[in-house]
């Protein structure tokens, strides 16, 4: 599967699914380094809310990515996209593996397929479309953006305020769709490197089981302490960090609105529905296009998760 020195291992699957303990175990076979493909696992404040690797897999291997912006900031695809292009770089020129590893399948794809270049947001377009959403909130605001871009709107949680607000920037700044910019021809990956794809597929009660157990998990490793941290930062409403499976939940239990047995079942509801929607997604548009194209070679494995 690894051939040619420039061959870039990418570990895929839905959370919970073992992608950090089959990366670690790549990493130890292959004198690799892991890059982190998680657009949550970036966030410095955010350590074990995302499972992120722990002393004992940061001593068995070198982790690059990981936990190196702060709550305050947002990370775009493209700014990852840099950010793990870069690392890669300087992986291969020690003689190292890479070895990328997540479930953001937008990071994935643009890493592997490059990506449609929209051009920067003014500031001013984009404190507009957040007081747009503020005046309208999110039900109309999705409706518009339904009558403007259906296609895109369809592909959207009327819930989903990040998105929304990102896809109606977009049109406002440019005249033209996220649909639109997205169905544009991207500029391919990077020259000179290859992928070898592995795309973790477990049966679906194993994966919901491995859910619910490691949210528990993260609870009892002091999840609530994490998340009062972040209240205490007092960050903007709509920056990713607040997204993070689980924040949401116990920051409602925090303020009163939920007891913690509620928290936590509602918080497991959602990292299931998260993970269902990521098999969705790596079954169509890396499995089912890679092996179609047959453009990377795809390792589909569909054993029970692992640690």
């Amino acid at each position: 599967m690894i051939s040619g020195t420039g061959t870039v291992v990418v570990v895929a699957g839905p959370t919970a699914s073992g992608k950090s303990g089959l990366a670690l175990d790549l990493a130890r076979r292959l004198n690799g380094e892991i890059i982190n493909a998680d657009s949550m696992q970036i966030y410095r404040d955010l350590t074990i809310l995302t499972a992120r690797p722990g002393p004992s897999a940061l001593a068995a291997a070198p982790h690059r990515l990981y936990g190196v912006m702060p709550a305050t900031e947002r990370c775009s695809v493209a700014r990852w996209r840099g950010l793990a292009l870069t690392e890669i770089a300087a992986v291969q020129a020690a003689g190292r593996v890479p070895i990328v590893v997540g479930g953001t399948g937008l990071y994935l794809r643009a890493l592997m397929s490059g990506l449609a270049e929209i051009p920067e947001i003014p500031p001013d377009v984009r404190l507009a479309a957040r007081a747009r959403l503020d005046e309208w909130g999110s039900i109309r605001l999705h409706a518009e953006l339904a009558r403007r871009d259906p296609i895109g709107a369809g592909r959207l949680g009327v819930t989903d305020r990040q998105r929304l607000v990102r896809a109606w920037e977009v049109l406002e700044a440019t005249g033209r769709s996220l649909t639109d910019w997205h169905g544009q021809t991207p500029a391919g990956p990077a020259s000179g490197l290859n992928f070898a794809v592995i795309v973790l597929d477990p049966p679906r009660p194993a994966l919901y089981d491995a859910c619910n157990g490691r949210f528990l998990s993260m609870l009892a490793a002091g999840a609530l302490d994490e998340v009062r941290h972040l209240d205490a930062l007092t960050l903007a409403p709509d920056l990713p960090a607040l997204k993070a499976l689980g924040v949401p939940e116990l920051r409602r239990h925090l303020a009163g609105e939920l007891d913690l047995p509620q928290a936590v079942a509602l918080a497991q509801q959602a990292t299931r529905r998260y993970a269902k929607r990521q098999v969705t997604w790596f079954r169509h548009q890396v499995i089912d296009s890679l092996i179609d194209s047959r453009v990377w070679p795809v390792t589909v494995l569909q054993a029970a998760p692992g640690p």
